[in-house]
């Protein structure tokens, strides 16, 4: 019994496997803000390099599994400090040796925010989203 082909096949692709830029609901901004956090009783630092309305990237080449809860407490420029509550939902693991794995760590998403919190992350998304507008027509008027 000869096997079907399957690389020959057209199949459209589902929902769930579109490119991860296309399945956000979110804008997501690149930040670079120093962060501690907080996992059972041990204390870690990292950074948080991009944001948006719902959740943060940290970038660690030790991240935890998915679900672990994370205490986080970071100062944005300029901002008040935050104190937020987060879930790791995935991770890219570190791969040592490995050019593809330039970006080891975990996405995480906010639990619980209070208002003004909610208020403070969406000034800070906006705030970055417009400064990153303002570098594009930069270089592109040079």
């Amino acid at each position: 019994m000869r096997r079907k082909d399957r690389r020959q096949e057209l199949r459209p692709v589902d929902d769930d496997r579109r490119v991860a830029s296309d399945r956000r609901g979110h804008q997501r901004v690149l930040v670079n803000f120093e962060v501690d956090y907080k996992c059972d009783d041990t204390f870690l630092f990292a950074y948080i390099t991009d944001l948006s309305a719902v959740g943060i990237f940290i970038q660690t080449s030790t991240p935890h599994p998915p679900g672990t809860r994370l205490n986080m407490h970071f100062t944005p420029p300029g901002g008040s400090p935050l104190d937020i509550e987060a879930r790791v939902i995935w991770v890219n693991p570190y791969r040592p040796g490995r050019k593809e794995n330039l970006n080891p760590g975990m996405g995480l998403q906010f639990i619980d925010l209070t208002p003004g919190q909610r208020e403070q992350i969406m000034g800070l998304v906006r705030t970055f989203a417009y400064l990153s507008d303002d570098d594009d027509m930069t270089l592109g008027n040079s």
